[in-house]
């Protein structure tokens, strides 16, 4: 018989769905020595289960609120209140009163208590529903304490907690509350304490909110606290509060807010004696749980009561290092253009095909550029690279690098230091072997890559089982030859040397800023922009059949172009789309996590697209857009060349500059191809393995293909190998991916969990700009679209993107529009790139872009100057 009252030292840690999240705490923290704990016990969730069970009226709203989205915010009102209405008004089972009776008699009935609810849903390492359900003070006598753990359970249907619960995907019939009973402290202070610092993550630095009186008038936002920062035995910093309120305990019972004696307000609520104490508090609850905690205290008496501790839910994972030397990781995801979390298949996939090791934290890719920091010579390219590619890391790098005590630099010596192996995702400072200026040298790269992956598509057909996994291990060997090899990076290297040199040389011989943004347009062999036209062609083909172009409003299922032959029209159109899928099909948002859903697989995605681009263009688009872009580039190298010939050495001076435009305009297309052909050599590979994973499926080892994403490919191949799967893992690493889902990679942190957000520095900008990097000349007015999935997408021509990253499979939103904000990139990084080429200003890099932003609003996108203003 499960218990329904239970004392805080009669819970066990495996009770969280009979006491709790709040309750099973609570039950912890009252076990560790030298920790006070007010006495107390809980209703067990079996109390308020029985107390509702019976009730079909009940039962009926609950199925209906079921049913209702986020959006049903009227609905989720009306319903939720007339549950409220039903619980209050059931009876609380006798043996409930009766145990909570027994209870009180022996914490003594004459007390004041703290009435407060404690949810199965609640202070989880995935889910705090901090502040979601009720909690009441102060209250006397057995009558109210009954009344009021009603009220409690009744607040587990508060709009707020119900709207939460949908957010988080938490079953409202799964989750269930019971409620603690604790005697009431009377403090003369109180407050909160994290023992990681909740703006930096810093796992180092404990914080302490402190105010008088009780903990409430805090939580509430009634009044300012004094916050006190501890780092090791050392208050490090200390900023006292006016405190012109605080809420007391009324002897009769309830509470009341009081004003505090003008001579009290600027006092420092706690001494420095009592504000370490408590700082040694913290840690020993810390390390008892294991992990950084959020803790309310009490201090009465002279003596601080541990009223509740839960995990901090929003911490940052730290990237583990097996030492315990400080280090510095930078994201991978920032320079590779996708901040999403991956799953473990594609992590372990990409790992393979980096060079060097990356750590993993939160489901993201980090690299250690602790070594690159410590020496004089590395640091100095890692910083150079890190300013052109995204200066908010060069900053934050920088803010860490002028703290000297954290990382020990090595004496300057060029001899010895050389950027490490495991950094050279990150730097692209190594000298490169000068290249010929002659375009077959891309033709021929292109042709090299191709060749292989028609191999690969042959070998790869007769593999199977371990052998298959076998198979691509070594052809990942075999990607990396492709995509290392020095002639191919030397080729793009050479053009982001000329366009680096030509903003340089034409700024100070003619005050002309970023002009190879204009030379870079429409350059030939670039398969990202190439896709983007392509799709205006498909749409050509389209456009003269209005049954095919209904026919697509309406498809929503994958398998739309198989019944598209019925209509006038159908089969051109199947065939176009085919044809564009054979060539791209294999790209989608997020592509270096071979999980992720393709084109291919998921054809429906671009259809939106490609209305769009029937609704918004005239025929033979592409090409008027790429010639449009030719011609503006040939313009502006004839001007620049015609103006340095009037200039002292003009002769000279235009030769040389001939030659950089020349690099530019015959090498910066390739830029793209590299990643092509990994995406390209990663579809090959996912193909397999799914037909592997099926197999899998009919043998009864997996439940669904899909399982295999939350493997590792040496784990996958154990489990074809064995044909067995402990399926613990794989719901535990899904239960993973949808926390790390909800949290924000940082650009930079260190080993002490610390995220350092770096600034940009810019003079005379207007006051209310918006800052990012400047990676595409020109100015544009319009409206911003703020979009976060490309599905979404729905442009008119002439509106300004405005979204998180992009990677080359945004590329065909972005014939649709006249310029980019984006809140991840820089010089280099796709969205650059084809912005230049296609001429479009953007900005990027913009911290908080699609929040600082409104949908609709209309912007002014300075992308010269790297800024926008709302208009």
């Amino acid at each position: 018989m499960r218990p329904l009252v239970l004392g805080f030292q009669e819970m066990e840690k495996t009770q969280l769905l009979l006491v709790g999240g709040k309750g099973l705490h609570l039950g912890e923290l009252s076990k560790i020595q030298e920790i006070q704990v007010p006495e107390g016990f809980c209703v067990t969730t079996m109390g308020y289960q029985k107390a509702i069970e019976q009730n079909e009226t009940f039962q009926a709203l609950l199925d209906q609120l079921t049913l209702l989205k986020v959006e049903d915010r009227d609905q989720i009102g009306e319903i939720s209140r007339k549950i409220r209405q039903i619980i209050m008004e059931v009876e609380i089972p006798c043996d409930v009163v009766t145990a909570v009776a027994h209870y009180l008699s022996q914490f003594g009935g004459e007390h004041a208590y703290a009435v407060r609810s404690s949810a199965t849903a609640e202070d989880l390492p995935q889910a705090s529903f901090a502040g979601q359900h009720d909690t009441y003070l102060n209250i006397i006598g057995k009558e109210a304490i009954l009344q009021h753990i009603s009220k409690c359970w009744a607040s587990l249907f508060t709009d707020r907690a119900v709207i939460y619960r949908m957010q988080n995907r938490f079953d409202h019939s799964h989750v269930y509350l019971s409620v603690i009973v604790q005697k009431m402290v009377f403090p003369q202070a109180s407050g909160i304490l994290f023992t990681a610092d909740p703006m930096t993550s810093n796992r180092k630095l404990l914080s302490i909110d402190a105010s008088f009186g009780l903990g409430e008038a805090l939580v509430s936002g009634l009044v300012s606290a004094d916050c006190y920062k501890v780092q090791g035995e050392e208050i490090v910093d200390k900023m006292i509060a006016t405190k012109k309120l605080a809420i007391y305990g009324l002897k009769e019972g309830g509470t009341e807010t009081q004003q505090i004696e003008p001579g009290q307000q600027k006092t420092q609520t706690l001494t420095d004696q009592k504000i370490l104490q408590l700082a040694r508090i913290g840690r020993q609850i810390e390390a008892y749980f294991g992990y950084p905690q959020d803790i309310e205290w009490c201090l009465a008496d002279d003596r601080f009561y541990i009223v509740q501790s839960r995990p901090i839910t929003t911490l940052y994972p730290i990237p583990e290092a097996n030492d315990q030397e400080n280090h510095v990781y930078v994201s991978v995801g920032h320079q590779q253009m996708m901040t999403d979390p991956m799953k473990p298949l594609g992590i372990s996939i990409f790992q393979l095909t980096s060079l060097g090791p990356r750590f993993t934290a939160g489901g993201r890719l980090f690299v250690d550029v602790t070594p690159m920091l410590a020496s004089p010579d590395s640091r100095e390219i890692l910083l150079a690279t890190m300013g052109q590619h995204d200066p908010l890391i060069k900053d934050a790098l920088m803010t860490i690098v002028k703290r000297e005590d954290f990382i020990k630099l090595l004496p300057n010596d060029k001899k010895e230091q050389s950027p490490s192996k495991s950094n050279k995702t990150i730097s692209s400072g190594r000298v490169q072997p000068e290249i010929e200026n002659d375009p077959t040298i891309v033709s021929d790269l292109i042709k090299r890559s191709q060749t292989s992956i028609e191999e690969l598509k042959q070998n790869i057909q007769r593999k199977s089982g371990p052998d298959l996994v076998d198979f691509i291990l070594e052809d990942i060997q075999e990607l990396k030859k492709i995509l290392f090899d020095p002639q191919s990076s030397s080729v793009f290297m050479a053009a982001i040397d000329a366009s680096a040199w030509i903003n340089e040389k034409m700024n100070k011989w003619l005050g002309e800023k970023n002009a190879a943004d204009t030379l870079s347009q429409s350059v030939p062999n670039n398969i990202t922009s190439e896709m983007g036209l392509a799709l205006l062609d498909v749409a050509d083909v389209i456009r003269p059949y209005p049954q095919v172009i209904s026919y697509l409003e309406h498809a929503k299922d994958d398998n739309f172009l198989s019944e598209l032959v019925t209509f006038a029209g159908g089969q051109e159109t199947q065939n176009a789309i085919s044809a564009y899928l054979n060539k791209y099909g294999m790209r989608c948002v997020g592509e270096i996590d071979i999980t992720k859903p393709r084109w291919s697989e998921k054809p429906t995605t671009l259809v939106p697209l490609i209305l769009s681009n029937i609704k918004n263009f005239v025929p033979n688009a592409s090409q008027r857009k790429f010639e449009q872009g030719r011609q503006e580039a040939l313009q502006k190298e004839q001007e620049l060349l015609e103006r340095l010939q009037q200039l002292p050495d003009g002769e000279e001076k235009a030769k040389e500059t001939k030659r950089r435009i020349d690099l530019i305009r015959n090498f910066i297309g390739y830029r793209e191809y590299p990643k092509y052909g990994l995406i390209n050599r990663y579809f090959v590979y996912k193909q397999a393995l799914l037909k592997e994973a099926e197999q899998l499926v009919q043998t009864n080892v997996l439940h669904e293909k899909e399982d295999i994403y939350y493997l590792t490919l040496a784990e996958l191949r154990e489990v074809v190998l064995t044909n067995k799967l402990d399926y613990q893992i794989v719901s535990k690493r899904k239960d993973e991916y949808k926390l790390y889902e909800k949290l924000t990679c940082p650009r930079v942190i260190t080993s002490d969990g610390e995220i350092i957000a770096g600034k940009y520095t810019r003079e005379n900008l207007p006051a209310e700009a918006i800052v990012g990097l400047p990676v595409s000349s020109g100015v544009i007015e319009g409206r911003a679209r703020v979009i976060l999935n490309m599905e979404d997408a729905d442009l008119e021509d002439g509106d300004i993107l405005v979204t998180s990253f992009t990677d080359p499979s945004w590329t065909p939103l972005f014939v649709s529009i006249k310029g980019l904000v984006t809140e991840v990139g820089g010089l280099m990084t796709h969205g650059a790139v084809i912005a230049r080429e296609y001429g479009l200003p953007a900005v990027v890099g913009v911290e908080n872009a699609t929040k600082l932003i409104k949908d609709g609003q209309r912007i002014r996108v300075h992308g010269t100057e790297g800024y926008i203003e709302i208009l």
